[in-house]
């Protein structure tokens, strides 16, 4: 999954330590759902999102080219 949380973060002037406390958790945490290396639960991409004040799709975008997301509808 795709994210434009950097971009959002940078629009705000808030580091991934801030936007972490924020949302409860840690730097790391947002250091790898930014890099796409996590996917963020359903609760904490709503969280982020709030926290920005736009939608989770306006936030996150699906990428079908992600390893382990060719078959999920098989």
């Amino acid at each position: 999954m795709k994210n434009k949380i950097k971009v959002f973060r940078a629009m705000y002037d808030l580091t991934q330590e801030d936007l972490a406390r924020e949302v409860g958790v840690t730097r790391q945490t947002i250091l790898a759902i930014e890099k796409g290396k996590y996917d963020p639960s359903l609760e904490l991409a709503f969280k982020i999102a709030r926290r920005f004040e736009v939608t989770i799709e306006e936030l996150f975008t699906f990428d079908e080219s992600t390893p382990g997301t060719e078959n999920e509808n098989a």
